[in-house]
């Protein structure tokens, strides 16, 4: 048997720091002599906390502007819409080729001259948009946006 091929089991009793000069870890606890790690609650600094000069996010430009969560709605004019008649709603506009998806906000604006007669049902509208749907005898209904079908797998 040779010296390194000794096994020595590893003291499983953890050490107790500060509790004395005979402990072998007493007084400073082997945190060294003064300076900021050796202070209680050193290891408690803010994320990109960098030792009391300006921080990396403070230091860098921030970006302009802002960013919406909400999803705009897709816009049709009024002079649009003269070519159809009866009810109209996302599902219609969506086949006429005036949204992409049945299943956007859609608000409708005036713009130009609408002759047809329309009962109009979408998300939203302008004020002078409904006004000109009820001058020519339509109306307008508020619904809620139309929602995809989950898929659900066979298993």
């Amino acid at each position: 048997m040779k010296y390194n091929d000794l096994r020595v089991n590893k003291n499983t009793r953890p050490t107790r720091a500060g509790r004395g000069i005979s402990a072998g870890r007493g007084k400073t606890a082997g945190r060294g002599t003064k300076g900021q790690k050796a202070r209680s609650g050193h290891h408690k600094m803010p994320a990109g906390f960098m030792g009391g000069q300006r921080a990396l996010m403070q230091a860098i430009p921030k970006l302009k502007g802002f960013k919406s969560l909400h999803e705009k709605a897709t816009v049709v004019y009024t002079d649009r819409l003269n070519d159809l008649s009866g009810k109209v709603d996302n599902i219609l506009l969506a086949d006429k080729g005036l949204i992409k998806s049945p299943y956007e906000k859609v608000k409708v604006i005036s713009r130009g001259e609408l002759t047809a007669k329309i009962n109009l049902e979408t998300q939203f509208a302008s004020k002078t948009a409904i006004e000109a749907i009820t001058k020519n005898g339509g109306s307008f209904k508020r619904v809620a946006r139309l929602q995809r079908q989950a898929i659900k797998s066979d298993e």
